[in-house]
């Protein structure tokens, strides 16, 4: 954990709106520096001022220009899909676990569990709704993250593969979700030992589906994670100009693409569609991850903030130089390793059945 003292400022959730408000307007240029002063005015602050090592700055380079090489001519939706499972297919697959396909009541699905563990049903779980801009992602292409996860929590990971957009748009993606977490709940998971976990537009869809089973007043999971959430549909964030030359993962010409084959003529600003937008009272705990680099920073600063205002659990993670859905690539970066385990660790926290050593 010290390593990531000194990578990473973790805010727990309680640091002022107006340091949070002082955030999203800074320019890309002072913005690290910047997030150190303000977080060290916060005596709950992790302790050290979050600082970028070089060799960080050198893996983050790399997967740039892995990332430029796959989409240098993807501008289609389905050239994007394609390109990310072509680059996510040259990646390794999962260790030392166990992956069983399954039938989460329609949705397809995986369920995958640390090899050295006798499979504990009706014990721990993650549910995990991947990311891919509502159009692309796979089981193919988030297995390495979930399989990390199930190592690191000693837990079952159930990977869904939702459908997708632009052949299944709103609200397929919810239902498949929301089903999936059901799914867990009738197979013998306790809702207590449940947490729902996802990257980017995952973030999203397991934000909306939590609030989804709020509305119904149905059991809720121990905690959510979104992990470079995608929260405003709408686009309205600062950070969107402010770090376009810093994160070439997701723009503004790439949510309007991913807006229309997802919503067609639904606003963005629908609560149901965007959760920037939501009434978040009475959600359950929830951690935040985003990058410093991040064109998204202000979608999940914004969003921690309103929740936090209304009296839920924040814990808000800013992760110095990291660029969107960074958490996706633990094999090339080591912020991915240490960002995957901090997630693990926060599953544990928030399971009534902890682990045993």
């Amino acid at each position: 954990m010290e390593i990531l003292r000194r990578r990473v400022d973790i805010s727990r959730g309680r640091a002022s709106a107006a340091i949070m408000r002082s955030i999203a307007g800074l320019t890309k240029t002072c913005l690290v520096a910047s997030l150190a002063v303000a977080f060290s005015m916060s005596p709950t602050s992790a302790g050290d001022t979050p600082v970028q090592t070089q060799v960080s700055k050198d893996q983050v380079r790399k997967l740039v220009e892995t990332w430029k090489h796959y989409y240098a001519k993807a501008d289609s939706l389905r050239d994007r899909r394609n390109a990310f499972e072509d680059m996510m297919e040259a990646t390794p697959e999962p260790t030392r676990v166990q992956i069983r396909p399954v039938d989460a009541d329609g949705v397809d699905a995986q369920l995958i569990w640390p090899a050295r563990l006798h499979h504990p049903i009706g014990k721990r779980a993650i549910l995990y709704i991947h990311g891919g801009g509502f159009y692309g992602g796979s089981l193919r292409t988030h297995r390495a993250i979930a399989g990390a996860l199930a190592k690191a929590a000693s837990a079952d990971v159930l990977l869904i593969d939702y459908r997708l957009a632009p052949d299944n748009p709103y609200p397929a993606q919810i239902d498949d979700a929301l089903t999936a977490y059901r799914w867990l709940l009738g197979s013998g998971y306790e809702a207590s030992n449940v947490v729902v976990v996802g990257e980017s537009v995952g973030g999203n869809l397991a934000i909306e589906a939590t609030l989804r089973q709020m509305r119904v007043k149905g059991p809720l999971p121990a905690a959510v994670v979104a992990m470079s959430p995608v929260t405003d549909l709408a686009a309205t964030g600062a950070s969107l100009t402010a770090n376009a030359s810093t994160d070439p993962l997701i723009d503004a010409a790439q949510l309007d693409l991913m807006r229309k084959a997802y919503l067609g003529a639904r606003s963005p600003t629908d609560p149901m569609v965007s959760p920037l937008y939501g009434d978040m009272t009475g959600f359950p705990p929830l951690l935040v991850q985003v990058g410093s680099g991040e064109a998204l920073l202000d979608d999940t600063l914004r969003l921690a903030e309103k929740a936090r205002k209304v009296g839920v659990d924040v814990e808000t993670e800013i992760w110095p130089g990291m660029i969107h859905q960074w958490q996706l690539f633990p094999f090339w970066l080591d912020d991915a390793r240490q960002s995957n385990q901090r997630v693990a660790e926060y599953a544990i926290k928030h399971f009534a059945d902890k682990p045993r050593p």
